[in-house]
C-alpha cells in the first residue's frame, strides 16, 4: 500500500493525497494553523479510515454468517493528548447495523472481531487510545 501527499502552497495549509488505488483526498489545516478549514484535518481523516475499516469488517463478518444486514453507521468520538504528540486516547465508536432478524450476539460479536483480530487501524490506535465500542440494532 503506498500513497503520495501533496502540500498545494496556495490554499495555506492545504495537502492533497493520491492513494496507490488512484483516488484523491484533500486535507487542510484549522484556520489557526495556517489552514483555511476547506476539507478534513489529517487527523480526522485517520479516525474515517478507522471507522470505515471496523463497519468493513462488520458488515463482511455479518454477510458471511448469512445474516440480512443492510446497514451500517459508525459515529466515532474521540479525545486526543493536550501535549505534543496530540495521539489520541480515547476513541467510542458506536454502531447502528441495520437488518432484519439481527441477534445482539451476532452483531456484538462481528463488532469484538473487527476489533481484536481483523480491522488494523483500531488494532494500531488501541496502542495509545482506550477504544470503547457500543451498538444498537435497527430494524429495515
Amino acid at each position: 500500500m503506498e500513497c503520495t501527499v501533496n502540500w498545494v502552497p496556495a490554499t495555506g495549509m492545504g495537502f492533497v493525497a493520491e492513494t496507490g488505488s488512484g483516488h484523491v483526498l484533500s486535507m487542510d489545516g484549522a484556520p489557526d494553523g495556517g489552514g483555511r478549514n476547506l476539507a478534513p484535518r489529517p487527523m480526522e481523516t485517520v479516525l474515517v479510515g478507522t471507522a470505515g475499516c471496523t463497519a468493513y469488517d462488520v458488515v463482511l463478518i455479518l454477510k458471511r454468517g448469512r445474516h440480512d444486514v443492510s446497514g451500517c453507521q459508525v459515529k466515532v468520538t474521540s479525545e486526543r493528548a493536550t501535549t505534543d504528540p496530540k495521539v489520541f486516547t480515547r476513541i467510542h465508536m458506536h454502531f447502528t447495523v441495520t437488518g432484519k432478524q439481527l441477534a445482539d450476539a451476532a452483531v456484538a460479536r462481528a463488532i469484538q472481531l473487527s476489533h481484536e483480530k481483523y480491522c488494523s487501524a483500531s488494532i494500531m490506535l488501541g496502542k495509545t487510545a482506550d477504544i470503547t465500542t457500543s451498538f444498537e440494532i435497527a430494524a429495515a
